[in-house]
């Protein structure tokens, strides 16, 4: 009689990511839904991350956690979302729920900040479905005009030029006010490695 010596294969299966918010357990499901819960009894809950969710998740999560879940996610999006550090959720969730304007992030990943973030820039309650109807309709030129920065080539190669895509939310209302600047975008434009520095001197400009 031959016996199979052979060992089972290990299947690998998708991991969500968790972290924990205000003591409460949040999740990530695994792409392509990526889809944001909250643990609620025995049950998850979908919930609407908002920019303090997304902050804490991206420093709780570190990179030997993202290993796993980056595993199954496709090689053009994960590459995307290595240039992140600090911003790598927010990334994630632009990426998820926007895929048709990946191409132009990769392009520009600073753009990313202002893309997350456009609910509280805007005023209003997330809108995912606009901005990708936007995008479609106009271009990335569409998605600048939306997020009320300038809809100009000069935005596009001042937020190319940043040292890192990982703005500081601090920053993103007074650049976009400083962005309607002549003399601020003249300025920015001959910087070809904008640092927080930089962007703390004009972001200060626009506050005083």
């Amino acid at each position: 009689m031959i016996l199979n010596t052979r060992r089972p294969m290990k299947t690998s299966l998708p991991l969500a990511l968790t972290w924990s918010h205000y003591g409460e357990l949040h999740r990530v499901t695994p792409w392509p839904e990526v889809r944001f819960e909250r643990l609620y009894g025995d049950d998850w809950i979908a919930v609407n991350p908002d920019d303090s969710l997304l902050e804490a998740a991206s420093l709780a999560c570190r990179n030997r956690d993202w290993r796993p879940y980056l595993d199954f996610v496709p090689t053009e999006v994960r590459t995307f979302l290595a240039g992140f550090s600090f911003m790598r959720m927010e990334a994630l969730l632009v990426a998820a729920r926007c895929p048709g304007l990946l191409h132009d992030l990769i392009q520009t990943p600073a753009l990313t900040a202002f893309v997350a973030a456009h609910a509280s820039l805007r005023g209003a309650s997330p809108a995912w479905t606009e901005l990708n109807a936007v995008h479609e309709r106009s271009g990335v030129f569409g998605v600048l005009e939306w997020l009320g920065l300038p809809a100009s080539r000069q935005t596009l190669r001042i937020l190319t030029n940043l040292e890192s895509p990982d703005l500081p939310k601090r920053f993103l209302a007074p650049l976009r006010t400083q962005l309607w600047e002549p003399q601020t975008i003249f300025a920015l434009q001959r910087t070809t490695a904008i640092t927080d520095r930089h962007l703390a001197r004009f972001c200060h400009a626009a506050a005083a």
